[in-house]
């Protein structure tokens, strides 16, 4: 069973930027694992961010353009860049792990994923 930690939130201004990291206590190399990225904001349900599955990377439209998830195979560790943030973007940040996925696989819905960290805040302040 892989464990997840996430590190690297905190609180940041609008406009400023984190990285977010994501250690794994197994390998997690992007040759059998996808590893991606959640949030979830007091009152509201968890929703996807980005993710990477093999060299596709897949975000949220809320996000696109701002955010780059990447991973480093021989630290076994996946990396969330957020940049140009927003107030909107706070929230516990959560990273996820599954096994290389194809077309059918819904890659947006929480439940599709077993393998979760415990989480990192992120505070935007206006």
């Amino acid at each position: 069973q892989v464990q997840l930690v996430e590190s690297g939130g905190g609180v940041v201004q609008a406009g400023g930027s984190l990285r977010l990291s994501c250690a794994a206590s197994t390998r997690t190399s992007r040759y059998y694992y996808a590893v991606g990225w959640f949030r979830q904001s007091p009152g509201k349900e968890r929703e996807f961010v980005a993710i990477l599955n093999w060299n596709d990377r897949y975000y949220a439209d809320s996000v696109k353009g701002r955010f780059t998830i990447s991973g480093d195979n021989g630290k076994d560790t996946a990396y969330l860049q957020m940049n140009s943030l927003k107030p909107e973007d706070t929230g516990v940040y959560y990273c996820v792990a599954t096994p290389l996925f194809t077309g059918s696989f819904d890659y947006v819905r929480a439940a599709s994923y077993d393998t979760w960290g415990q989480g990192t805040q992120v505070t935007v302040s206006s």
